[in-house]
C-alpha cells in the first residue's frame, strides 16, 4: 500500500509577509517615520511586489526588531 505524500498549501498566499500598514501599527509609526528610515537605511529589509506594493517578510522584521534590543551591562 503507498501513502500519497501530502504537501501542505499554505491557507493565504502572503502568510509570513507584513503590508506597511501592519508595520506601522505595530510599531506605532508614521508612513512618514517609515520613509525617513528607509531612505537613511534603517528600516527592516523589504521588497517591492509586481503591483508595487511593499511588503516586508516577518521573519526579517523579526531579525531587524532583535538588532534594536539593548544590551545591559
Amino acid at each position: 500500500m503507498t501513502r500519497a505524500t501530502a504537501h501542505p498549501t499554505p491557507s493565504h498566499p502572503t502568510k509570513g509577509l507584513m503590508t506597511l500598514q501592519e508595520v506601522y501599527d505595530e510599531l506605532g509609526i508614521s508612513k512618514s517615520t517609515w520613509n525617513d528610515w528607509k531612505n537613511k537605511g534603517r528600516a527592516p529589509k523589504h521588497f517591492k511586489l509586481p503591483n508595487g506594493q511593499v511588503r516586508v517578510r516577518r521573519a526579517d522584521y523579526d531579525k531587524w526588531l532583535a538588532t534594536l534590543e539593548l544590551v545591559s551591562a
